[in-house]
């Protein structure tokens, strides 16, 4: 049996959901029984940022990134068929799926609809490297991914929530159902800076500072090994505080959070399905597969929330939605890394399936 068989997974990875459910768990009891928790936790920012969470993403970014090797990068480029399948998929599928779900499940509450219109919108530069190396994608494609989404993101994202919120939703729904989102190139950029800019800028400098002085070997099998099972850590501790700041609404509207939760994991599903299914039909390999599936799955959810709290105000439907979003993804997608796992059995075991490495050799 394969040493990466989903048996063969570290006691800390198999209980993964079962960590996530209580970090859930402890969000929501925290939100909702220690007075003023969730308005300190708001008040924790700067410039529109939530320095909790983006803490929190830094500390669960940082580790894969490390583990980048950047030097691939630009022949890893040259791979158009990937880069156009996952622009594809993130620019054309994943906003229009969305779009449809929302206005099939929400007609007759615009502004959840809206929400979440602008969470499918913005596409994963984020979780996505987390979820990617617990289902054992492809590092180094899934930074490249996430690089490419992002200066996307900061040149589209104004655009297309024009033409989705504005104009489509006034054809399908009527005027009434049209609503402006101004959004500023400059407001993304600076999310997209914070939230990417700042665990590639670190995982960059570390793998170029500790391999010079320590060596290659020991880099990937000690350095590496060591620092990896810490992500984990950022992960729960974003995930607690993420339920921390929305555990009273979650307990006063539950059939509203149904509501959304409904098309959301619906989305959530079919991306992935969709996106893996596609993929491996094209002959790419389990990892190049699984990291198309997820980058195409997951959400930028930071743009999402920054953008309504900006646009309509903390208080709205809109922002109330964009915040379940995240919500129902990190429960979803993290067994559907479990999924990816059992899936990789379908692979032939041949060269292309094999990760390259500089020099020939094979990982």
């Amino acid at each position: 049996m394969p040493a990466d068989d989903p048996e063969k997974l570290s006691w800390l990875d198999r209980l993964t959901p079962l960590w996530i459910c209580l970090a859930m768990a402890a969000g929501v009891g925290l939100g909702a029984t220690v007075p003023g928790l969730s308005a300190s936790l708001d008040a924790l920012s700067w410039s529109g940022v939530s320095i909790p969470i983006a803490v929190g993403l830094i500390w669960m970014m940082y580790p894969p990134l490390a583990r980048v090797r950047y030097e691939d990068l630009p022949r890893l480029a040259s791979n158009r068929r990937i880069m156009g399948v996952s622009l594809v998929q993130n620019w054309i599928l994943g906003p229009f799926l969305m779009f449809a779900l929302a206005w099939i499940f929400l007609p007759d509450l615009p502004e959840y609809r809206t929400g979440l219109i602008l969470v499918g919108l913005a596409r994963c530069i984020a979780m996505v490297l987390v979820w990617n190396a617990m289902a054992k994608g492809h590092t180094e494609y899934a930074a490249l991914l996430v690089g490419l989404n992002s200066i996307f993101q900061m040149f589209l994202y104004s655009v297309l929530a024009w033409f989705f919120v504005t104009l489509l939703s006034g054809w399908v729904g009527g005027f009434t159902a049209s609503q402006v989102v101004p959004i500023s190139v400059l407001e993304v950029a600076r999310t997209v800076l914070v939230y990417l800019g700042v665990p590639v800028a670190l995982g960059f400098a570390t793998r170029a500072i500790l391999v010079r002085r320590k060596g290659r070997a020991w880099y990937e099998t000690k350095f590496i090994e060591r620092l990896a099972p810490t992500a984990m850590v950022g992960l729960l501790f974003t995930v607690v505080v993420m339920f921390a700041l929305r555990g009273g609404d979650i307990l006063r509207l539950p059939w509203d959070v149904v509501r959304i939760a409904i098309p959301l994991v619906l989305y959530f599903l079919l991306m992935f399905s969709v996106s893996f299914s596609v993929s491996k039909r094209l002959g790419f390999s389990y990892e190049e597969t699984t990291t198309l599936a997820f980058t195409a799955a997951s959400n930028n959810f930071e743009l999402a929330i920054a953008t309504t709290i900006g646009v309509f105000g903390i208080a709205s439907g809109q922002a109330f939605a964009a915040v379940i979003g995240p919500l129902i993804e990190v429960p979803v997608l993290v067994n559907l890394t479990r999924v990816a796992l059992r899936r990789r059995r379908g692979f032939p075991a041949t060269p292309a399936a094999v990760r390259e490495v500089p020099g020939g050799a094979a990982k």
